[in-house]
């Protein structure tokens, strides 16, 4: 699965991330309390497609040049 959930600090209501520990790009993405990361694609697009002002679903189209 491409998406890993984030840990939101239940007592502060905030979310860390250590960028450091990260490598290349990737997107973090908070709807309804919940949060995820996903690496992105190093060619290609992500979509996220939300609905009445929630996420519904995250699309990868990826693909390389030659």
């Amino acid at each position: 699965m491409r998406l890993s959930d984030l840990e939101i600090n239940p007592s502060t209501l905030k979310l860390e991330i250590d960028i450091m520990d990260k490598e290349g790009s990737f997107a973090v993405v908070v709807c309804d309390g919940k949060a995820k990361i996903s690496e992105l694609p190093a060619f290609g697009e992500t979509n996220i497609v939300t609905h009445q002002g929630k996420v519904k679903r995250i699309k990868w189209n990826e693909g390389e040049e030659f």
